[in-house]
């Protein structure tokens, strides 16, 4: 069963763990999902693995993840929505949620990044929060809009090959 340290309305915030391999499957193995976070679309199971591995190793270190949400009504995972460095010097923590396509247009996304974002400057006091998407994604572009966060730049992704456009949102913002 798996413990919440973290709920919004409808969302609970677990830690992911190696256990966590089939959740992580669902996820990151289905191309709908992984089109706009890799350069070809797809993770294989090999990957999926490592990104399980970076985020469980992240949490080791960090003490953030991209934490995995589950429903509080059944606990059936929806995806994750976290938390990575990105400029430790300056205080400033990347955000990023992937969802389950079976969750999409619903508002998960966005409760779900709400809960992260008060939670990074509640409880973690970060300066900032950083974000970027693959220029293709609208949706996460008008998502990113809808949050209040502010275009900055555009940025190269190593994975994806592409320069995403990129956002923060500063504390005095929110």
């Amino acid at each position: 069963m798996k413990r919440f340290f973290m709920k919004t309305q409808r969302l609970g915030f677990s830690v992911w763990d190696e256990n966590d391999i089939e959740d992580a499957l669902e996820l990151w193995n289905n191309p709908e999902v992984t089109k706009f976070i890799t350069a070809n679309g797809k993770m294989s199971e090999k990957q999926v693995k490592q990104r399980l591995d970076k985020e469980i190793e992240n949490n080791n270190k960090f003490k953030i993840q991209y934490w995995p949400v589950y429903l509080v009504e059944d606990k059936e995972c929806v995806g994750c929505c976290g938390l990575r460095p990105y400029d430790a010097e300056n205080n400033v923590l990347e955000i990023g949620v992937h969802l389950k396509e079976e969750y999409w247009g619903k508002g998960f996304a966005k409760e779900a990044c709400l809960g992260v974002v008060e939670y990074a400057f509640k409880t973690l006091k970060v300066n900032a929060l950083f974000a970027g998407h693959n220029p293709k994604n609208m949706a996460s572009a008008s998502l990113l809009k809808k949050l209040g966060f502010k275009y900055t730049h555009d940025e190269f992704y190593e994975p994806t090959g592409l320069n995403h456009p990129s956002y923060l949102l500063t504390n005095e913002e929110i």
